[in-house]
């Protein structure tokens, strides 16, 4: 991978199981599809993705520092549950230079009140919710503005 030319794309708990979970919630596409699509915008732009999901926290950790001393010109995060319960990812967003772009497939603040609370945004450049599988389209549109 090209340094600066790299949008990495993490994923969070049970992002694994999109397609078949809750799909009157997060639709039918799975991660594969969401990244397949992102792949051919990010091509036609002479940029790489580098997808990846974990459901362990720490992973997520030590990615974003990855991406960061990769140099990457953005992460687009979609850190799941933990976006709102993880002051860890929220440091580990502040601690790099890189841009993070927060990303959900359904509107947290039209959800249950527990997930009105993002420490994912609180230390991310933008976000972007709602738009089912398209807010990943609309955040990669974002990065690329970077």
């Amino acid at each position: 991978m090209s340094e600066g030319r790299t949008i990495w794309v993490l994923n969070g708990p049970n992002l694994n199981l999109l397609g078949t979970r809750e799909p009157e919630i997060y639709g039918y596409d799975t991660l594969d599809d969401i990244a397949a699509r992102m792949e051919d915008v990010a091509a036609r732009a002479h940029v790489e993705i580098e997808s990846r999901q974990s459901n362990h926290e720490g992973e997520l950790i030590d990615w974003l520092h990855e991406a960061g001393a990769a140099n990457a010109h953005a992460v687009i995060l979609n850190a799941g549950a933990l976006t709102h319960t993880s002051l860890a990812l929220c440091d580990a967003i502040r601690s790099i230079t890189v841009p993070v772009i927060e990303v959900h497939i359904s509107n947290p603040a039209a959800r249950e009140e527990y997930r009105h609370h993002s420490y994912v945004g609180m230390a991310a450049k933008g976000s972007i919710a709602g738009f089912g599988p398209m807010s990943y389209m609309l955040a990669l549109e974002a990065a690329l503005e970077l």
